[in-house]
């Protein structure tokens, strides 16, 4: 007699608790490899399926635990998708790192940056759609504005603190502080035309990144002239108001 019990297992926590912290196995180094095992596997079928069609039944098959095991580590396939986003993101600050190392101007620095950070998305491309849709969800722990995701935003946003702080000229002294959080959200910008772009290699996104960081680099230095300064100041009372 078939077991329909099983196949009527709903796709959602079979315990009483999901996610770290909840009830179950002590932290043990067994533990640890069992979730950087269900993590890999997800991440690996993110890239050749999708967001959709990666359920957390399937990874769990895939990675050879119960579906509740996957649900301990993992309280939710947001929180995978979140995981995605900090190895993309940690993939670009590698990538970025040699571009940082070369010195050059803010235009110099900030073009090599997003181009390293749409390499590091490429292999996302087909599937860029789908990550979006969950990504502006406010309540999904993959937003990039969520607690959950707070170290893959930080990893980012180190990153165009790197670009700004080791920019020659320096950035202007009033901008210093505010730039990079404005870079990390023209990236999100950026992403997102990048997601829709369906030129080979995406390379209308080549050249809108080719074409608005000189424009960037030239605004940040008209900033330095006087007449320019009120206009600055009320830029950025008005990002520490949105900010608020």
């Amino acid at each position: 007699m078939v077991d329909v019990r099983r196949d009527a297992e709903p796709d959602g926590p079979t315990t009483s608790g999901s996610g770290q912290g909840a009830t179950g196995p002590a932290d043990t180094g067994a533990v640890r490899d069992t979730r950087a095992h269900v993590r890999a596997t997800a991440l690996r079928l993110f890239r050749e399926r999708g967001y959709a069609a990666t359920t957390m039944r399937l990874v769990a098959q895939e990675a050879g635990v119960a579906t509740g095991n996957a649900y301990y580590h993992f309280a939710s396939k947001d929180h995978l998708v979140e995981e995605l986003y900090r190895d993309v993101n940690d993939e670009h600050a590698r990538r970025a790192a040699a571009v940082l190392a070369d010195g050059g101007d803010l235009t110099a620095r900030l073009r090599g940056v997003l181009h390293a950070g749409l390499d590091a998305f490429a292999p996302y491309h087909a599937f860029g759609a789908e990550f979006v849709t969950v990504a502006i969800r406010p309540a999904s722990a993959a937003s990039p504005f969520s607690p959950a995701s707070r170290a893959a935003r930080e990893v980012s946003e180190r990153l165009f603190r790197d670009v700004v702080a080791g920019a020659r000229p320096a950035v202007p002294a009033g901008l210093r502080d505010e730039l990079p959080e404005l870079l990390w959200l023209a990236q999100l910008g950026l992403l997102l035309f990048w997601v829709h772009d369906g030129s080979p290699d995406q390379r209308r996104t080549r050249r809108l990144v080719d074409g608005a960081a000189p424009l960037l680099g030239r605004l940040v230095q008209l900033a330095r002239l006087p007449v320019a300064r009120g206009v600055v100041d009320d830029l950025l009372r008005l990002v520490r108001e949105a900010r608020a």
